[in-house]
């Protein structure tokens, strides 16, 4: 299938090891909460299934709103975007034109397409005859049935992900620095979104060669968002969970390394759009011929 990776099914660790969440609070400024609906780890058997190998970009976007006249909520309510201090509703803003001075077919036709809600990138995938990956498949195509922090490994390469660390040039290890990074972004590209083509960034592949898995756009998932089994979650988690959100993954370009890792879960409203969110489709139909069931016997472990 053309774009598309064949992920074969097995067994796969979902989730992060116990190791790597004690590590987090202390090399970065959120605390141990933030990512505690990552555990607690577990096995999962996960069916084979197809994955788009990058994002579904402006290009593709466009062809199905030429097909179908679909409009999506950003063009109707002006699109959401992190200001100089916080986020804004940006009128005349949306995935066709992401900066007033940008047409985003004409020039970034190969970019990920962005602020699409949950609605519209479901809209897309039934048009193209596809669904969006649950959050479990999301994860298993990302790191591959071992657990890895990133889809190269569990070792930080800035160079392998589009982020904001990319962008800074430099690690960024707090809020501090983060801020002061995206001030000077946003005061030389207000609200364009920093997506690079995709699969540019090519010596990051995941396991199964699928692309832009570790910041770039953060991705929709089918999946409503709740806590692991035997998870604690604190408040604001639990309300969340709730409240009908929907998972996402992956990170985006104007995160820091921590949520661009494999096993960091996000979540929104399902009317939820941003200029660093998008989507990629899944779909179920027969494996290649060539790919049999022995091929996948390892072992997942943590």
């Amino acid at each position: 299938m053309i774009n598309m990776v064949w992920i074969p099914g097995g067994a796969t660790v979902i989730g992060s090891p116990e190791h790597h969440l004690a590590s987090l609070s202390g090399e970065q400024h959120y605390d141990r909460a933030w990512f505690e609906d990552e555990a607690p780890q577990r096995v999962v058997q996960v069916p084979g299934f197809w994955l788009d190998r990058t994002p579904v970009t402006n290009l593709e976007f466009a062809e199905f709103v030429d097909a179908t006249g679909w409009m999506t909520y950003a063009e109707q309510a002006g699109g959401l975007v992190y200001g100089p201090d916080y986020w804004r509703q940006m009128p005349g803003i949306c995935w066709r034109h992401p900066h007033p001075d940008i047409d985003a077919v004409a020039d970034r036709p190969n970019h990920p397409v962005v602020h699409v809600d949950h609605d519209d990138a479901s809209a897309y995938a039934r048009w193209a005859k596809k669904r969006l990956p649950t959050e479990i498949e999301w994860e298993y195509a990302a790191h591959g049935p071992h657990w890895r922090a990133w889809p190269w490994g569990s070792t930080w390469r800035p160079e392998m992900a589009n982020t904001a660390e990319l962008w800074a040039g430099t690690e960024l290890r707090n809020l501090a620095d983060w801020k002061s990074w995206y001030e000077v972004y946003w005061r030389e590209n207000g609200p364009a979104p920093g997506t690079v083509p995709v699969g540019a960034l090519f010596e990051s592949a995941s396991p199964f060669g699928v692309l832009d898995m570790a910041g770039q756009v953060t991705e929709w998932t089918s999946s409503l968002y709740g806590p692991y089994g035997g998870a604690a979650l604190d408040a604001g988690f639990a309300a969340a969970a709730g409240l009908g959100f929907r998972s996402a993954r992956g990170g985006s370009w104007k995160m820091m390394r921590w949520q661009t890792r494999t096993s960091e879960r996000i979540c929104g409203v399902p009317d939820y759009s941003a200029f660093d969110l998008g989507f990629r489709c899944a779909a179920d139909r027969p494996a290649p011929q060539s790919i049999t069931s022995d091929n996948h016997e390892e072992r997942p472990h943590g």
